[in-house]
């Protein structure tokens, strides 16, 4: 067994300790290796949709301005190394193999073991200060007060990108009740942006910023404008500036404006960001799992939308880029999502649903899943393994010549891609 396998190991191990809320395990964990997140200034990102998007448009502007940027993202995608990157790129399976063999030594110190995700938390901590990053973006797993990133006592700048309704048997039945854990992330006289607009949501993140002498930057009447889109990237107009993205989807104009929000609160916090690298940074980002094409004959998206807000903005975008054309749709959910909704939202978009049951203990099974489609008039077939239905649905796709959209957890990305790129080398004419 080599030193990534030990570490994967190692993972698996912590991961049967489930989902425990609270700090006090990864503050000691963290304690016994010399608190390694006072190291590096960092910018706190939480919120229910979009954090991923605004982490790495937020890194690949940091870094083209020079800055060694550090960032923490979860779930890993397309591998165990995903959720850490060094200047945009993934650290290698070495650096993380050492890492997580050197955190296990101080777990066995400790009468209460951390979890998997204490574990990569405190990984990523380590790493940003041994790397010597000027700088980390940093994205919490769950809520905020309790998600093991939350130990930092002044991060450069909290972030808490929307609230919208998610893990609610765990956050809370309303936005208010979901602000309040995102809200913990705010810390004592250090700034605070909030990007979801006006609702009860903005009058508990104003509460608790008021509360803790933290300013609040929540901005209304953005000056943003879209001047055109395609399958090859986005146009737009900030503050009478004209900037190109690379990322797909209609909800990224507002990740963009978050973003470029957060650029002017930086500079004002003493940072150089040259208008040069926030071109360039928005121009060259890469994203996995939100809108992505994939490929362009049949054109193939995979999308990550996995809640009620997540599924309409992806509505909103096939709508956008497909108009009314009716699309082959594969879907995989948590049991735990009101998916239930999902086909309503949808309507009038697909033309047959595919559904399959990621690689997940939480996962809803295929068979209920094509039940709630074919319950509202869409055809829907179900597939005991994903790799058959990707199959299906490629070939239902290209043979009438419609979009293959993949959406639902973000759990299922790598074994989808994998899989498509198996059916992709075997299919005729390919």
């Amino acid at each position: 067994m080599n030193d990534i396998q030990k570490a994967e190991a190692i993972l698996r191990k912590a991961s049967g300790r489930g989902i425990i809320p609270g700090l006090s395990r990864i503050t000691a964990l963290l304690y016994l290796m010399g608190d390694p997140q006072e190291s590096t200034p960092v910018i706190h990102v939480s919120g229910t949709n979009g954090k991923g998007s605004f982490g790495a448009m937020l890194c690949s502007v940091l870094t083209s301005a020079g800055l060694r940027t550090g960032s923490f993202s979860s779930p890993a995608l397309t591998g165990v190394t995903d959720s850490f990157r060094i200047d945009c790129r993934e650290i290698s399976g070495k650096m993380f193999a050492e890492e997580i063999l050197k955190i296990a030594g101080y777990c066995e110190k400790m009468d209460d073991k951390p979890t998997e995700f204490e574990m990569l938390t405190a990984a990523a901590y380590d790493i940003f200060a041994r790397e010597k990053c000027d700088i980390a973006v940093v994205e919490c797993g769950l809520g905020g007060d309790e998600d093991s990133t939350n130990v930092i006592a002044s991060p450069l700048l909290s972030v808490i990108t929307n609230v919208r309704l998610d893990h609610c048997g765990i956050l809370g039945d309303t936005p208010a009740e979901i602000a309040s854990h995102k809200a913990g992330v705010i810390k004592p006289g250090r700034p605070v942006f909030y990007g979801g607009g006006r609702g009860e949501a903005l009058d508990v993140i104003r509460e608790r910023a008021a509360a803790l002498v933290s300013e609040l930057y929540a901005p209304e009447n953005t000056d943003i404008r879209l001047i055109s889109d395609s399958l090859d990237g986005t146009d737009f107009a900030y503050n009478g500036r004209e900037y190109r993205l690379s990322l797909l989807g209609s909800y990224q104009l507002e990740n963009v404006r978050n973003v470029l929000e957060c650029v002017e609160i930086l500079r004002s916090q003493g940072l150089d960001i040259p208008e040069e690298a926030v071109a360039e940074g928005l121009a060259n980002v890469r994203w996995h799992g939100r809108f992505e094409l994939l490929s362009r004959e049949p054109v193939v998206i995979a999308d990550g939308a996995h809640n009620p807000d997540g599924i309409s903005r992806a509505a909103e975008s096939i709508r956008r880029y497909f108009g009314g054309k009716g699309v082959a749709l594969l879907i995989g959910v948590m049991a735990d999502k009101d998916y239930s909704c999902y086909p309503e939202i949808m309507e009038g978009l697909i033309a047959k649903a595919f559904a399959v049951r990621p690689a997940n203990k939480r996962s809803l099974g295929s068979e209920a899943l094509a039940e709630v489609f074919a319950s509202h008039g869409i055809e829907a077939e179900a597939f005991s393994e994903l790799p058959e239905g990707v199959r299906a649905a490629y070939e239902y796709a290209r043979e009438r010549g419609v979009p293959l959209i993949a959406l639902g957890s973000l759990y299922m990305y790598k074994e989808f891609t994998e899989a498509l790129g198996r059916v992709e080398n075997t299919s005729p004419g390919t």
